[in-house]
């Protein structure tokens, strides 16, 4: 087996609303090209946590954060941080699909022309590119300069996801990807995913233990605490924590999803 390197190294990490702490104390490694799956009940911070990962969630609230978050061992949480660097490098998905109102093609295209200008001839081959590392080509190549408001959801979510990879991220965040999806839908998201992961190192929060133990790596439980405050209890291998998790709590979360 290859040695794990860490894309990203989480120490000790805790992350507040105002006087709020919604989550404490969190440290963990995330392996490059490796899926890790985020675990835990309703309110207990995993979406925030994530987003806390590339400082998505300081474009919702004013949050304040203690410990740090290494990503190839620079502290994302430094002052002369490029945020639209990192948020490039370190993308996300979120559970809706969140396209603009204007065709395929500009979707996917938009993020790139934000970088630089590219000539038409590369652009194509960008978009293309793109499109077709999110298993969609075949379904919206004759739809280009149509809207992509005009597809199923499922589509859509996989268009946002190729919309992320035309920068050519490290890192791709997903939380909930699959949510409010049918299960033919799903499995396409799931399927890529599973292509994916020798490319990118992929970070899933999802509350499908099936889908957890289908494509996860390492696995992350979180649970509150009596202070409705979120912890991480447990974190290892998928295996081991669907098979032998060491606290209750773990044990008593997966078996009440998987059965």
């Amino acid at each position: 087996m290859s040695k794990l390197i860490p894309a990203i190294r989480v120490k000790n990490l805790s992350l507040y609303y105002d006087a709020q702490k919604i989550f404490e104390g969190v440290s963990m490694d995330i392996n490059q090209n490796q899926v890790t799956a985020i675990i835990g009940s309703s309110g207990c911070g995993k979406s925030t946590f994530i987003k806390s990962l590339n400082r998505m969630i300081e474009l919702e609230k004013e949050v304040r954060v203690e410990g740090r978050v290494e990503f190839f061992g620079q502290n994302i949480y430094e002052r002369r941080i490029n945020l639209n660097r990192l948020r490039r490098q370190v993308s996300m998905v979120f559970p809706k699909p969140n396209l603009f109102p204007m065709s395929v093609y500009d979707n996917v295209a938009y993020g790139v022309k934000i970088v630089g200008w590219r000539p038409k001839v590369e652009l194509d081959e960008i978009v293309e590119s793109a499109i077709k590392a999110a298993e969609l080509w075949d379904e919206v190549k004759s739809k280009l300069h149509k809207s992509a408001l005009e597809l199923s959801g499922g589509q859509q979510q996989r268009l946002c996801i190729a919309r992320t990879l035309a920068v050519k991220p490290k890192v791709l965040l997903m939380d909930e990807p699959c949510s409010g999806l049918d299960p033919i839908a799903s499995m396409k998201i799931e399927n890529l995913i599973h292509n994916l992961r020798s490319e990118l190192t992929i970070v899933i929060v999802t509350h499908n233990m099936q889908q957890v133990t289908r494509l996860s790596d390492f696995t992350a439980f979180f649970c509150n605490n009596e202070n409705r405050v979120g912890r991480l209890v447990e974190f290892g291998s998928t295996h081991k924590i669907v098979t032998n998790a060491l606290d209750s709590r773990t044990r008593d979360y997966v078996l009440a999803r998987l059965s």
